[in-house]
């Protein structure tokens, strides 16, 4: 029996619900159903007010330090990737990005905006750290660096970091969620647009998806889409490298290459 089962008392089963951290549970007591979670975002309390998470129930802390929070069981589904293209996902991320509540919240937890040179000197301390000689990823990090300093000063927002199809769902209600925002940080808004445009959204469409976001598909966000999705995916590439799993980081080259073929801008 683990602490969260010793917590919630006889009674109830509790199951892994999968996911990266190991850190999240089902816990059923007869036909009653919670999602549980250890050490949850903090604030996942905003993120349920606004509706952008199902409700949060409850937080309890345990003798541990561990903090254990229970939201309410939604029987819903993930969005399918073509579901990605609806106007209800530009709106949700709309809404997200221009939440002062939630900006203003995580900036009083100590969080310091996303700064692209910082992201560039973290990248290549790490590719000397693993000794990466890929011609691709090297020509990648050339372009970030030589065009980190044209980016602007984006109005910085709470980014989710991880927009995958998979962290969008719709409950019983058709009420719309995205979900785990263990990743989130403050950041240009340009992260995620550029992560939902380049992998869900067909290049002719990216101005209509934009228009229901509300913002233009202008030099200026196309330029610093481009270099965030170079950069998110080069840091997903470090990330499996230091961790051995080499098939995935294949993949992610490729995707880097396909990447790095839609720079039509200047530098």
């Amino acid at each position: 029996m683990n602490r969260v089962e010793l917590f919630l008392g006889e009674g109830w089963d509790v199951m892994p619900a999968g996911g990266a951290t190991g850190e999240a549970y089902v816990a059923k007591h007869g036909d009653y159903q919670l999602f549980i979670k250890r050490n949850s975002s903090p604030f996942l309390a905003v993120l349920s007010a606004e509706g952008i998470v199902p409700k949060l129930l409850w937080t309890k802390r345990l003798e541990s330090g561990d903090v254990i929070t229970a939201q309410r069981w939604i029987q819903g589904r993930e969005l399918k990737a073509k579901e990605m293209m609806n106007a209800s996902t530009a709106a949700m991320l709309s809404n997200i990005h221009r939440s002062n509540e939630l900006l203003d919240l995580f900036k009083r937890m100590g969080n310091e905006p996303l700064d692209p040179r910082h992201m560039v000197e973290n990248m290549y301390v790490q590719i000397q750290l693993y000794r990466i000689e890929d011609e691709l990823v090297l020509a990648c990090m050339d372009y970030l660096e030589r065009t980190k300093d044209q980016l602007g000063d984006a109005e910085y927002a709470v980014c989710h970091g991880d927009i995958n199809h998979n962290n969008w769902m719709r409950d019983e209600q058709d009420n719309l969620y995205l979900i785990d925002w263990d990743g989130a940080s403050v950041a240009d808004p340009a992260l995620d647009l550029g992560l939902m445009l380049y992998t869900y959204i067909p290049e002719e469409h990216w101005a209509t998806w934009l228009a229901q976001y509300g913002a233009e598909l202008d030099h200026s966000l196309k330029m610093r889409m481009h270099w965030y999705v170079v950069a998110h995916t080069i840091s997903e590439i470090l990330w499996n490298h230091s961790r051995g799993q080499f098939s995935q980081v294949e993949e992610l080259k490729k995707a880097l290459m396909y990447v790095a073929s839609k720079n039509d801008h200047s530098d």
